[in-house]
């Protein structure tokens, strides 16, 4: 049983929308949302990565940058540019970039099932992340982000979906990416929401396809507010008993957009590591040679089949075909190439133990292209980069129900969903 819970979306005119809207907060870095947001004061990167509007040397964890997206936050709501809902809705919220079209239900989801793991998980998160996007929901009282979950989609959901699409949609625009593909977002609202809730109670998993950092935020959060109200509680409170109160709070929920598995597409997530371990680059390949791949020069910089690396070093790319037999099924997650590049690159050569934590080491989502890589490398900053063949969905539903875990930045969903349009107050 998944629960889907109706809300009060905050949300721009849509005669804003698109101005308001912006891509997620952390796929681009500070430079690259100064430039997208330089001319536009009702972007949403004001609040959601304000320290853009502080010095270039301020440390984007610290007080003042929380201060200033509260700030922007409240401007945009007493400018009347956001503005709250009358009643509790859902949304259908669709993606096209090109032939790719999804299609996703907005609503809140039980902060209680994904504690539950109920929400299945197949990433762990980095701490620094963690601590900066709860924050950033305390200071705010609000998730300003949506989660990107799926599901295995079911006809009666689909038949819902396509019928609230018959209607007038709420925004209808196209904006483009980080790396200017234009991206068509169209939304609608379901106010009689009883049909699709209870649909959603037949599915038996929801599982979380990106934004792991968002939701684990959204339950510490939760933890934070709840212990708070706790502590203040009024006794002579004569409507609902105050435990009930809590329990009904919106911080018990997280928003999130919901996705049919079958709709979706992985790219590859790509890594930069800085510096080779002390080794030459004739030293590395070898060991890696050593280690149970075959080396090749190669002109292509994009793996073309499971098992397949692609590394570029000194200028060159070579590709490393993977060559260790297996006596025993191995497991889905043993297969991934993430796991490969970890167990037999990353920590036996290179040495990076946790690439959660590990400096030295930096991903580069798919989108971006390899053109990013050689740019990257070429620069000097890092040393080495590692194109990487994507994840499936099937292998990530699979590593999900078996309760496990693949290794951090395993799989770079395209389109993204965009901040701002969908707000949940807590």
């Amino acid at each position: 049983m998944s629960k889907i819970k109706p809300f009060r979306a905050l949300r721009p005119q849509a005669a804003n929308a698109k101005q308001v809207s912006s891509v997620p907060y952390d796929v681009l870095n500070a430079q690259e949302a100064r430039v997208i947001a330089g001319d536009n004061p009702l972007s949403f990167l004001h609040v959601s990565r304000s320290e853009i509007d502080l010095p270039e040397d301020v440390n984007p964890y610290s007080d003042e940058v929380y201060k200033r997206a509260k700030e922007n936050f409240e401007r945009l709501k007493n400018d009347g540019v956001l503005q709250t809902e009358n009643e509790p809705s859902l949304y259908v919220y669709r993606l096209q970039m090109g032939e790719q079209v999804q299609t996703s239900v907005v609503a809140c989801c039980s902060i209680d099932e994904y504690d539950a793991g109920l929400i299945k998980k197949h990433e762990k998160t980095r701490p620094d992340k963690e601590n900066d996007r709860t924050r950033h929901m305390i200071e705010l009282e609000a998730q300003t982000g949506l989660i990107f979950l799926c599901y295995r989609g079911t006809d009666e959901i689909n038949a819902l979906v396509e019928e609230a699409m018959q209607t007038a949609p709420l925004y209808d625009f196209e904006a483009e990416d980080v790396n200017k593909n234009s991206i068509r977002n169209t939304v609608w609202k379901i106010s009689a929401t009883g049909e699709l809730v209870s649909a959603f109670e037949k599915i038996p998993a929801i599982y979380i396809a990106d934004g792991h950092h968002r939701a684990a935020s959204s339950s510490r959060a939760r933890a934070y507010l709840r212990q708070e109200a706790l502590e203040n509680i009024d006794e002579s409170a004569v409507c609902l008993a105050p435990e009930v109160e809590i329990e009904e709070a919106e911080y018990n929920f997280v928003i999130a957009a919901l996705f049919p598995a079958e709709q979706l597409k992985i790219l590859a997530y790509n890594r930069v590591v800085k510096d080779l371990n002390g080794l030459s680059a004739d030293a590395f390949l070898q060991k890696v040679g050593e280690s149970g791949f075959v080396v090749t020069e190669t002109a292509d910089p994009t793996p073309e089949n499971p098992g397949e690396i692609c590394v570029y070093l000194e200028g060159k790319w070579h590709k490393l075909m993977f060559n260790i037999q297996y006596f025993a099924d191995p497991g889905v997650i043993e297969t991934l190439d993430v796991t490969r590049l970890e167990n037999f690159i990353l920590h036996p050569i290179l040495g990076i133990e946790d690439v959660r934590t590990d400096k030295r080491i930096d991903f580069v989502g798919g989108i971006r292209g390899t053109s990013e890589l050689e740019k990257l490398v070429d620069s000097g900053k890092w040393q080495i980069a590692f194109s990487m063949f994507p994840t499936t969905v099937e292998q990530l539903l699979a590593v999900s129900d078996m309760g496990e875990i693949m290794p951090p930045k395993s799989t770079w969903f395209e389109p993204k969903l965009r901040d701002g349009l969908l707000i949940h107050l807590i």
